[in-house]
C-alpha cells in the first residue's frame, strides 16, 4: 500500500446490477489506504443488500443511507461528513469512471490542492458516449472557466474529483440537489484563490442501467455556480455567507479513527 488514507464516496441509486463490478474495479486499482463508502438513498434500494453482502467478505466497504435525504448532492454530502480520512475521492457507481486514476487524484491533495478534478477536456482526455447536449455544454462550460475565470480545471461540472476534507469543512456545501457538488466546490476554491488541478481522464458512458442525470431541472443550479466562479477574492466567512443552507457543525477528521479504520 501507498499513501495517505482516502475516503472513496460512491453515491448510488438502483445500481444492484453495477455495484460489485465497480466495487472490484476500486478494490483493484487502489493501493492507498481506503474506506469506500456506498451511499444510497433509502434502505429497500436493492443496492444495499449487493454491497453489504460485498462488504461482509472486504471490510473496506461501508453501505450507508443517506439520512440527508433523496437525490445525489445529498449522498454525496453525507458520504462526506462521514469521511474519516484527510482526503475524499467521489467517483460514480455506473462504472464510468477510471478507478485507476483514484490515487493520482488523492496525492494532488496531498500535495496541497483542494480540489483534484478527472478532466474529460484537458488535453489527453475524452468522453466516450452520453447525450450530445450534455456534453457540449459541459464542455463549453469547462473550458470557458478554466479560459476566463481561470478555475484550475478544463471539467468543473465532472462529478469525479478528489478534495481536501478540511477544505469541505471550511466552506460548506449548499448543493441540495443533483450533481452540482463538483462546481460549487470548484467555484468555491477559485473565489478563495485556492489551488486547484486535474488529471486527465477517459470517461465511458454506462453500458447498463439509467442514468438519473436530470440536465433540465439542474441547470438553473449549474448557472448559478458558473457564475460564482467570477469575481474578486472571498474570505471563508463571505464564502459561507453566501450559502444558501446553514451548515450543521462539520464533523472533523479523527487521526485515531483514520489509523485504526484505515490502515
Amino acid at each position: 500500500m501507498k499513501g495517505q488514507p482516502i475516503s472513496i464516496i460512491v453515491p448510488a441509486k438502483n445500481e444492484a446490477g453495477q455495484i460489485t463490478r465497480v466495487l472490484d474495479r476500486i478494490i483493484a486499482a487502489v493501493r492507498s489506504p481506503c474506506e469506500i463508502l456506498v451511499v444510497v438513498d433509502s434502505g429497500d434500494d436493492p443496492t444495499v443488500a449487493v454491497a453489504r453482502g460485498y462488504a461482509v467478505a472486504e471490510p473496506r466497504v461501508r453501505c450507508l443511507i443517506s439520512e440527508y435525504g433523496p437525490g445525489p448532492a445529498n449522498a454525496i454530502r453525507y458520504g462526506i461528513d462521514l469521511a474519516r480520512a484527510a482526503v475524499a475521492v467521489v467517483t460514480m457507481a455506473d462504472d464510468s469512471d477510471d478507478a485507476r486514476q483514484i490515487d493520482d487524484l488523492a496525492a494532488l491533495v496531498e500535495r496541497g490542492v483542494v480540489v483534484a478534478a478527472a478532466s474529460r477536456y484537458a488535453p489527453g482526455g475524452q468522453q466516450v458516449g452520453g447525450p450530445i447536449l450534455k456534453r457540449t455544454l459541459s464542455r463549453l462550460a469547462g473550458r470557458s472557466l478554466r479560459a476566463l475565470a481561470r478555475a484550475g480545471t478544463s471539467d468543473a461540472t465532472n462529478s469525479f474529483k478528489a478534495y481536501s476534507t478540511s477544505f469541505i469543512r471550511d466552506v460548506g456545501i449548499d448543493s441540495r440537489h443533483g450533481f452540482t457538488i463538483g462546481i460549487e466546490l470548484t467555484a468555491k476554491a477559485r473565489r478563495l484563490r485556492r489551488p486547484v488541478a486535474e488529471l486527465p481522464t477517459v470517461w465511458v458512458d454506462r453500458s447498463a442501467g439509467e442514468s438519473g442525470f436530470r440536465l433540465l431541472a439542474w441547470l438553473p443550479a449549474y448557472l448559478r455556480w458558473y457564475a460564482f466562479c467570477f469575481g474578486r477574492r472571498l474570505t471563508v466567512a463571505q464564502v459561507r455567507a453566501r450559502g444558501d443552507h446553514a451548515q450543521a457543525g462539520p464533523r472533523q477528521a479523527d487521526p485515531d479513527a483514520m489509523a485504526a479504520g484505515l490502515m
